[in-house]
């Protein structure tokens, strides 16, 4: 994504709780004597904020122009990471345009292959068993999350059905009762009238 060179930019991630997040970014700034961005913005960081649901910061440091962030939730639900750079330029000078290549990786567990190379074939399998276990359990949370997500929209859901029934109960009462009204106003006017 472009964002300017003093403008914070957020990003919204739904995630379960207990689960590791890694970011990759890497951020490329606008050159005006070649029409391009560069390969890289030497000098320039990256503010990145991590915010939870409830609204407490769970991460924020300054990086340089490319690097990786990690963090673990704590509770789930909807965290927010937001982005800006480090410039010091005044906002009338700073109108470079940064272009950020993002990658997040929700509950993804990295294997180390130099030390499963250094052991023997047993604790290479007994490595690779572990990490299969995580991610076992990673799904096993995510899966729980959703359905607590698919319970709350269900509940929602019926709340909704009852009210709007309860609605049309009283919609048509009102309108008998109405319909009733009418019907004796105009028969006690015709009587008064002796027109029946």
């Amino acid at each position: 994504f472009h964002i300017g060179e003093r403008e914070e930019k957020c990003v919204i991630e739904d995630i379960p709780s207990d689960t590791l997040v890694v970011g990759n970014y890497k951020v490329q700034r606008w050159d005006l004597h070649t029409r391009d961005f560069l390969e890289s913005a030497p000098g320039l960081g990256m503010f990145v904020t991590v915010t939870s649901p409830t609204g407490e910061v769970q991460l924020s440091k300054l990086y340089g122009p490319q690097g990786t962030f990690t963090f673990t939730s704590h509770i789930s639900g909807e965290h927010i990471i937001c982005f800006q750079s480090n410039s010091t330029r005044f906002a009338v000078i700073a109108g470079s345009k940064l272009r950020i290549h993002l990658d997040i990786r929700v509950g993804e567990h990295f294997l180390d292959e130099s030390a499963i190379q250094a052991k023997d074939k047993v604790n290479e399998v007994n490595i690779r068993l572990e990490h299969l276990i995580e991610q076992i359990h990673h799904v096993t949370r995510e899966q729980e999350y959703e359905r607590e997500r698919e319970e709350k929209f269900r509940k929602t859901s019926e709340e909704t059905n009852s009210n709007i029934l309860w609605w049309a109960i009283v919609q048509t009462l009102i309108l008998i009762s109405v319909g009733i009204w009418q019907i004796k106003s105009l028969r006690d006017f015709f009587i008064s009238k002796k027109l029946v």
